[in-house]
């Protein structure tokens, strides 16, 4: 927008203007890009308003005749196909102009002459109907139409022809013909043609491939619609069905390739007109998708639903499966054709089509075919969900302010200011793929015999249940006293549980979230209770308990939650099993700072000596910190680790990648370098005390990062670093070893940076990671967590450690002991494809997780990865701290096709962890990836008891 309109705001344009102007001054040729989507977006409001009726289109003394609403509208499409198709469109743009374009009236040639449509007015002087109601044709239609055109004449020429039919003979019946005719002009002005007519209008348009494409659609659609009409048998219906939505998805794929070249500058007026007509056609299709898979839904509840696909799953019959994948594959085809995530909707497709031809068999290697099967089918179900969830998301944060402000400006009644979002969520086929999603989810679990829970951290609490958004602080309200159960709509898995407060007893998240990730480790390492469900009926039963007395048990066995009587931990009684079966109770525990305090202590001593960058092997926890440490060792126990074999002949050989590490005192020396150290230690003082609620605390740790941003290692230790590392190891990652992590009960895993994708060679950048390193220290999360664990900030350090960087085919992480049972004698590994980053922080989606018997070497799949992304560094591409994100398609990973491959890895995995529990003398969480053939283990802390 001009400055000027910035500085007006959109909603002034809405009283100066006429209806269509409105549009073509907030969208067409002046927007910057900050400002398009809610230009379109509030364009998308209004017109629907305006279409509804709820705006009306009063004469207002002008004279408009249609032609001006038909060059404007063509004005407002050519902008929208601009936008559409510029590489930097989002998807949230896409959404807004794909509910423009069916409101814009149509700009075909006939429409933007001079006079258009001027049957109207030889119809009302004609001499063969009565005087009166010529008069009332002028009037309420004829003079409207030509001086404010505008839906509202639709529907009274609707009725006009309703009234002049409704007694054959009454009228002419060359009036009634010529009247018939307007109604169709008016319609075709209008873009208001059922979908038949739509397509007929474009069939001139086709080569001999779509034409073929369209009449296979139209034939199929005449059928359906015949055999609706007949009441013909179910399974004959969904046959029908499903070869309908097949055919439309085909004609629609054609009709979207056709329009992907984009709009020429110089296309003439036709070729713009005929493009608008595939545009709506393309819409049309995908509305009339909603209306086919609705009724392929109420077929499928008709023969049993999800009970039935149960059934046919438990005889290990699972061709009745392929008709709901097919349909869903066909909405989630249909999500990607309107530009909603193409690549991952494409990805889903992928997947869904290989797990139907793959089937179910008997066995999958040595596991069950059924329970792998489902799993499978699971992880992909699951991911096509959180698909349909984004895209509600993103209608959430689009619409809802923007109705009320525009509703409330324009006098909008309040219930269609309310249920504006609502409306255009449940009438879009994201709908029903999302009925189908939990249809098909509920049939999975209950093959599973799961109730959509996952424990992350067994044990029982009590508390009063509250639900908020997000753990953030501030999150609880400041009535609730006591201990708390906390229920979490969403998480990005950097949360840390206790900074929203010490009261927290236990969370159910209502999301997947990895074991692994910072905000699992912490929640174990803090002994809150932590489980994650994803069953709506468990979340609509969990959600009538808010701001009552509950107590939640978690175990291997299974979840409970329920309201408590009193704060008696045995004073109870199962008022609702949420699961169906018994829990055992466990004691509340807290954590003992004994065991890492002193470790804190000593490595908070500094040296007078000038800190001196060292060899990963030769690393201490005094100098370097813990984890720094443990990667040292893990150096050294690498080359013992090839002569070292399981029980069944697997070795377990592992590689370290080769490493150094910065130690303590150097972010102190680079302070004093630049004169700084004076105001780092001030601030450091100010944030013991500094109020979190005031604002103090976040203002302080921003001053605190930037001030340790601005710094630079020192020459000495980018020559250090060069002398340890080949001038061919381009690629490093520069990683954090404070006294505060990777301690015995106080991990803090991912409360500090890791920046990857760094060099030497570019000292500028590699200086930056390890400032930003060095500066995570003092996030608030960070300084949060010393503050709930009784660590004095002044005495937390941060050494860095930097290691080569390799470019991994999977990253895991191993549990030596089970975090949900506490089962000793296997080895639980969680398995992300890319980079481990995916894992640790808390990515929406599930990993790979294998159980492998230290004793004897038995894999089993306990669950499929669904993540949407991997993160990758391309070799090929600059070393400048950032990844790239590609979309995962798991028909193409071993890991999930393979049974053979998943065992041998998961034999490899149990194999190396269990070394290295022995080797540490305690349970490990142990970080490493795969590369190629090659085990990697780039990290090992002890695992939080």
């Amino acid at each position: 927008m001009s400055k000027k309109r910035k500085r007006a705001g959109p909603l002034c344009l809405f009283w100066a203007i006429g209806k269509l102007e409105v549009v073509r001054e907030l969208l067409v040729g002046n927007l910057e890009s900050g400002d398009r989507l809610e230009a379109l977006i509030f364009s998308a409001i209004y017109l629907k308003w305006i279409n509804t009726g709820q705006i009306p289109c009063f004469e207002d003394g002008g004279h408009h005749r249609p032609n001006r609403h038909a060059e404007i509208s063509r004005l407002i499409f050519c902008e929208l196909e601009r936008i559409y198709c510029m590489k930097d469109t989002s998807p949230q743009e896409v959404l807004a102009i794909r509910k423009i374009h069916p409101c814009l009236p149509s700009f075909k040639a006939e429409f933007t002459a001079s006079v258009p449509l001027t049957r109207i007015r030889d119809i009302a002087h004609r001499g063969d109907i009565p005087h009166d109601l010529k008069q009332e044709i002028k009037h309420t239609i004829q003079n409207k139409l030509h001086r404010n055109a505008g839906p509202e004449d639709l529907v009274a020429t609707e009725a006009m022809l309703a009234r002049i039919t409704r007694n054959p003979g009454e009228y002419s019946e060359a009036f009634v013909e010529q009247f018939k005719i307007f109604h169709h002009e008016l319609k075709d002005f209008f873009n208001a043609g059922n979908l038949t007519e739509q397509l007929e209008s474009i069939k001139e348009s086709f080569d001999d491939r779509s034409l073929s494409a369209l009449t296979l659609f139209l034939e199929c659609k005449e059928r359906l619609d015949n055999l609706e009409e007949s009441n013909d048998a179910l399974d004959k219906s969904i046959d029908l069905l499903l070869k309908t939505a097949q055919s439309l998805n085909a004609l629609r794929e054609v009709i979207v390739k056709g329009l992907e070249s984009g709009l020429r500058n110089d296309a003439p007026d036709a070729a713009i007109a005929m493009r608008q007509k595939w545009r709506l056609c393309e819409i049309g299709l995908e509305d009339y998708s909603f209306l086919l898979l609705s009724r392929f839904l109420n077929a499928l509840e008709a023969v049993g639903g999800a009970q039935q696909l149960k059934e046919n799953a438990e005889s290990k019959n699972v061709s009745s499966w392929n008709d709901p994948l097919g349909s869903l594959f066909i909405g989630i085809r249909q999500l990607g054709l309107s530009g909603w995530k193409p690549e991952e909707c494409a990805a889903i497709g992928n997947e869904l089509l290989a797990w139907k031809e793959k089937g179910l068999s008997e066995k999958e290697g040595s596991e069950d075919g059924k329970a792998v099967w489902a799993l499978r089918l699971k992880a992909t179900l699951d991911r096509s969900r959180r698909l349909t969830e984004e895209y509600s998301e993103a209608l959430l944060q689009m619409f809802p302010q923007k109705v009320e402000m525009l509703g409330k400006a324009l006098r909008i009644p309040e219930n269609s200011v309310r249920t504006y979002t609502e409306a255009e969520i449940r009438a879009g086929v994201i709908f029903q793929v999302s009925k189908l999603c939990t249809l098909l989810l509920k049939a999975v679990r209950s093959t599973l015999g799961s109730q959509g829970w996952d424990v992350l951290v067994p044990g029982a609490a009590h508390g009063t249940l509250v639900q908020v958004e997000s753990i953030i602080p501030g999150s609880l309200p400041l009535s609730v006293n006591g201990p708390v159960i906390l229920v979490v709509n969403r998480a990005d898995g950097d949360e840390e549980v206790t900074a929203a407060g010490n009261n927290i007893k236990g969370v159910v998240l209502l999301q997947e979230l990895p074991h692994l990730s910072h905000l699992g480790v912490r929640a174990r390492q803090e002994k809150v209770i932590f489980v994650t469900c994803e069953d709506d009926d468990k979340i609509a039963d969990i959600q009538k308990l808010n701001g009552k007395c509950v107590r939640l048990e978690a175990s291997s066995a299974g979840v409970n939650i329920f309201p408590s009587l009193s704060d008696n931990t045995t004073g109870y009684f199962p008022v609702k099993d949420l699961l169906g079966n018994g829990s055992s109770t466990f004691e509340d525990t807290k954590v003992d700072s004994s065991s890492w305090s002193t470790d804190i202590a000593s490595g908070s001593m500094q040296s007078n000596s000038t800190p001196k960058v060292g060899q990963l092997a030769d690393a201490e926890t005094q100098t370097s910190g813990a984890k720094a440490a443990a990667c040292g060792r893990l150096a050294s126990l690498s080359a013992g680790s090839v002569k070292v074999y399981s029980d069944q002949g697997v070795p377990a050989a592992f590689n370290v990648p080769r490493g150094a590490v910065i130690p303590f005192g150097s972010m102190e020396l680079a302070l004093e370098e630049s004169k700084s150290i004076e105001a780092f230690m001030s601030l450091v003082e100010k944030i013991e005390t500094a109020n979190m609620e005031s604002g103090d605390l976040d203002k302080l740790c921003c001053q605190l990062q930037e001030l340790i941003s601005s710094l630079q290692p020192s020459k000495e230790i980018i020559q250090q670093l060069e002398g340890i590392f080949p001038t061919n190891a381009a690629r490093l990652i520069v990683r954090s070893s404070a006294n505060v992590e990777d301690l015995a009960g106080m991990s803090a895993a991912g409360l500090y940076e890791s920046i990857p994708n760094v060099s030497l060679s570019n000292p500028i950048v590699f200086g930056q990671g390890v400032s930003r390193v060095w500066a995570s220290l003092y996030t608030r999360r960070a300084v949060l967590s010393r503050r709930a664990a009784g660590v004095a900030q002044k005495d937390a350090k941060m050494a860095v450690l930097v290691q080569e960087l390799l470019s991994p085919d999977l990253s895991f992480v191993l549990h030596t002991l089970s975090p949900t049972d506490h089962d000793h004698t296997s080895v639980e590994a969680e398995i992300a494809p890319g980079l481990g980053e995916t894992l640790a922080s808390g990515t929406r989606g599930t990993p790979w997780r294998l159980s492998s018997g230290k004793f004897d070497g038995q894999v089993r799949t306990l669950a499929f990865a669904n993540f949407s992304e991997e993160l990758l560094v391309l070799g090929a591409g600059p070393a400048d701290g950032e990844v790239i994100r590609l979309t995962v398609d798991y028909s193409k990973k071993p890991l999930t096709v393979d049974a053979v491959f998943r065992r041998l890895l998961g034999q490899r995995l149990g194999a190396v962890g269990f070394f290295l529990e022995r080797k540490f003398g305690c349970p490990q969480d142990v970080e490493g990836c795969v590369v190629g053939k090659d085990i990697y283990i780039v990290q090992t802390r002890p695992q939080p008891q």
